[in-house]
């Protein structure tokens, strides 16, 4: 370990959240990252949930070369090629009347511009969220996130509501035989958010499976009925697929399985494969209107040639190597394999997810639920060991749930054998914390 790098990054840098990893990371490729040392270690977690590709695809590679060599950045006033090829190229991938695009940086980014038009359109300013959501650290997407980060800083901004997190695993709503009655809970927290609205709902802003939050999936027919829910009070529907769009899931957008169509979607962390891109989606009805009244999101890197040109290579690769139907396929081995390790692993609660993007919550035990804090730090730790990067989500109330997020194009030996490693963990540290 060079002590002198970390003394200088203990002097230098403001920490920003959790603990860094242990490691100089010195490059990637493909699935893995690689330490100063050389040693490998099999990337689970697609960087920052982002890396759908893997680490330096040659594409995306060429992609930005080319990008940076000939027009990369311009005034936010004018427009260029890429920039519209990309709007039309991801508009096709989704249902009608998605068709009016706004090309930014990052999901907050993405997420306030959308905060920002279901204002405008409706005219109302409430905001409902569910209450294990993550959404990003500005200021409007900070105000809609409840699952970290929210003491300490002055008030919110006025009007976001909570909704509670459909999570079927833990969630107090039960019918007579002990299965989830969700229903009865969206409708509690409906009338819940009906008796605290100032008369002002805007808009309902949820992610189709919840990733920091624990990866929660709500059941099927919960989008649905939630977006009947928003239709009967006038609000919109904000589906922010940040790491569910583009083929994670195991279809292009996660809300797809539920056969609804989100009034405006928002994109980021896969749409640019690890590379600051995001976007804004919505119908030329709500685009007009916002239009017509206003609307104001002058970014000094809104509308960047060098983001489009790496968004249309991104949706070009996944179409060309078929990574949604494989998204699809290994995420039905990736299951199976995760429920084989559960059966053998009584400290696996529950095992959940959906694609590429699933989870396990690791408990003391199955008939408590208790969560298992420390056993989730040193697995975390055992794992990097043996060399895989996994990464734990912990929040108040919960046990660890350990993220499983592997680039769409990682090999079914890689993931086989990042499989194996966190089996050996889990065995490893259960005994030594017997």
């Amino acid at each position: 370990m060079d002590g002198l790098f970390w003394s200088q990054a203990d002097r230098h840098l403001i920490r920003y959240g959790a603990t860094f990893t242990p490691r100089i990371i010195a490059r990637a490729a493909g699935s893995y990252v690689y330490d100063e040392d050389g040693a490998a270690i099999l990337d689970f977690t697609s960087g920052q949930m982002s890396a759908v590709l893997g680490h330096g695809h040659p594409e995306i590679v060429a992609a930005v070369s080319g990008a940076v060599a000939s027009l990369d950045h311009l005034f936010s006033g004018m427009l260029s090629r890429p920039v519209v090829e990309l709007a039309s190229a991801l508009s096709a991938t989704l249902p009608d009347p998605l068709q009016k695009v706004l090309l930014l940086s990052t999901g907050a980014e993405s997420n306030e511009a959308a905060l920002k038009l279901a204002k405008l359109y409706t005219g109302k300013y409430e905001i409902v969220s569910f209450d294990a959501s993550w959404h990003g650290m500005t200021s409007g997407a900070a105000s809609a996130t409840y699952s970290a980060g929210r003491r300490g800083y002055g008030p919110p901004i006025p009007g976001n509501l909570t909704l509670p997190t459909p999570n079927g695993y833990r969630s107090p709503f039960r019918h007579p035989d002990g299965s989830y009655d969700w229903r009865c809970e969206l409708d509690y927290g409906f009338a819940a958010i009906d008796r605290q609205s100032a008369g002002s709902l805007a808009a309902c802003l949820i992610e189709p499976i919840l990733s920091s939050g624990g990866i929660i999936e709500p059941p099927i027919g919960y989008l649905s009925a939630l977006k009947d829910k928003c239709a009967e009070r006038g609000m919109l529907l904000i589906v922010d697929e940040a790491q569910t769009g583009l083929g994670r899931t195991g279809t292009m957008y996660a809300f797809e399985r539920d056969g609804i169509v989100p009034d405006i979607v928002t994109l980021s962390k896969t749409l640019g494969a690890g590379l600051p891109v995001a976007a804004v989606v919505t119908s030329e009805e709500i685009e007009q209107r916002c239009h017509e009244h206003g609307f104001l999101f002058f970014t000094t890197h809104v509308s960047d040639p060098l983001a489009a040109v790496i968004g249309a290579t991104v949706l070009r690769v996944i179409a060309a190597e078929n990574l949604v139907a494989r998204a699809s396929r290994l995420g039905t081995r990736l299951r199976e394999r995760l429920l084989e390790l559960q059966n053998r692993h009584e400290v696996i609660g529950d095992v959940r997810g959906r694609g590429l993007l699933q989870g396990i919550e690791l408990v003391t035990d199955r008939a408590s639920k208790q969560p298992a804090d420390r056993l989730g730090h040193a697995v975390t730790m055992a794992c990097l060991e043996h060399g895989l990067h996994l990464n734990i989500v912990q929040l108040p109330g919960m046990g660890g749930v350990f993220r499983i997020a592997p680039p769409l194009t990682v090999s079914e030996a890689e993931l086989d054998t990042g499989l194996q490693i966190l089996d050996t963990a889990l065995t490893e540290c259960a005994y030594s914390l017997a």
